[in-house]
């Protein structure tokens, strides 16, 4: 293997989320569930008494549904259904990202938290600004940069200087895809420091 793919293999294990968790739950739920019916089928075979409920019970009850419940009812459940359906395909397919970003190096996998990253924009714009420690925050997700200003009262701040040392900073950092910083500056001030 070399040694840029291994570097690649590195970055993905640890952007990205397992989804075994989810996949043990689904096969655990569906493996009791066929079980039951199982040692239900076999109980009814062998003419003892049900655990639950007998498989011609069940199949009583089923064909019964339509006609004892309410259509609002079958409604609900088969949102509800489907609403579990959407939520397990979209497990399934969608990347599970954590909250980590790579930075591009040559001769080694370098992969930086969204904390990090929040922390160094928060002080360099603050910094620029000429703000005391607070009164900058910034989150990080995974296509955007939000950092919101709270100037000290009474002294306006450069906006436009605040965004160009955000995107020097984000720059300096190589990140594998770039994440575009927005610059929030609130109408309430903090008292001088």
């Amino acid at each position: 293997m070399s040694q840029d793919r291994a570097i690649r293999r590195l970055v993905r294990r640890e952007t990205h989320a397992s989804r075994a968790t989810e996949s043990i739950l689904t096969a655990g739920v569906l493996a009791a569930v066929f079980l039951w019916l199982a040692l239900e089928t076999v109980l009814a075979l062998l003419q003892e008494s049900p655990l639950l409920a007998s498989p011609e019970r069940l199949g009583r009850w089923l064909a019964g549904v339509p006609a004892n419940t309410l259509p609002a009812g079958l409604v609900a459940a088969g949102a509800g259904l489907a609403v579990l359906g959407l939520v397990l395909l979209a497990a399934a397919t969608t990347p599970g990202r954590r909250s980590r970003h790579a930075m591009q190096s040559g001769r080694s996998a370098v992969v930086v938290d969204h904390e990090v990253i929040a922390s160094a924009v928060s002080r360099r714009a603050r910094l620029t600004a000429g703000l005391a420690p607070g009164q900058v925050t910034t989150t990080v997700g995974q296509r955007a940069v939000r950092v919101q200003v709270r100037p000290t009262s009474g002294v306006s701040v450069d906006r436009n200087a605040i965004g160009a040392a955000v995107e020097g900073e984000l720059a300096a950092y190589s990140l594998d895809r770039r994440i575009a910083p927005t610059i929030h500056i609130m109408r309430e001030g903090v008292l001088g420091q």
